[in-house]
């Protein structure tokens, strides 16, 4: 890659490699002073990206940020699942301080806001501009406001033997 190329790829913001690696050796480092240095240093780079990540926030893996950080709030009090895919302006923010329990596998799509002490269950899809703050099953989808759970599970069927698709 030639030095404006780079350049160019390097001021989009969306390289995140750097912000990851200071943000796990704060995670190892966390209650020393060290780890309030790097938490200092995680927020500015967070915000340099446009986003924020609460000190406290369980991140169980790296969560796919396909554009970044950009608009991304997540509460210190939430917890993300492994493999989950968070777009931008999603905020998962919190009420009381509870935040929510997101599941593995998830999809949170742009502009999604989930609030409060609720839980997102695994391989859960939310759509894009979506309020959430009641509980979602095991592989539902979830769109718009309020929210309507549009597919539960894989595969239940009524009492027919239908296909049940909400």
């Amino acid at each position: 890659m030639k030095g404006k190329q780079w350049l160019q790829e390097k001021s989009k913001g969306d390289d995140l490699r750097f912000f990851w690696k200071i943000f796990w050796l704060r995670e190892r480092r966390r209650g020393s002073f060290a780890g309030k240095l790097l938490t200092l240093f995680v927020n500015r780079l967070a915000c340099r990206h446009g986003g924020y990540i609460g000190d406290g926030a369980r991140l169980l893996d790296v969560p796919s940020l396909p554009h970044g950080l950009h608009g991304v709030y997540i509460s210190r009090y939430a917890s993300i699942g492994r493999g989950c895919r968070i777009y931008q302006q999603v905020t998962i923010g919190e009420v009381a301080h509870q935040a929510p329990d997101i599941g593995d596998g998830c999809l949170i799509g742009a502009g999604a806001v989930l609030v409060g002490g609720i839980r997102i269950g695994r391989q859960a899809k939310i759509g894009a501009g979506a309020v959430v703050c009641t509980d979602v099953p095991d592989f539902a989808t979830v769109v718009a406001w309020p929210p309507r759970i549009l597919q539960e599970g894989h595969g239940t069927a009524n009492r027919k033997g239908e296909a049940h698709d909400g």
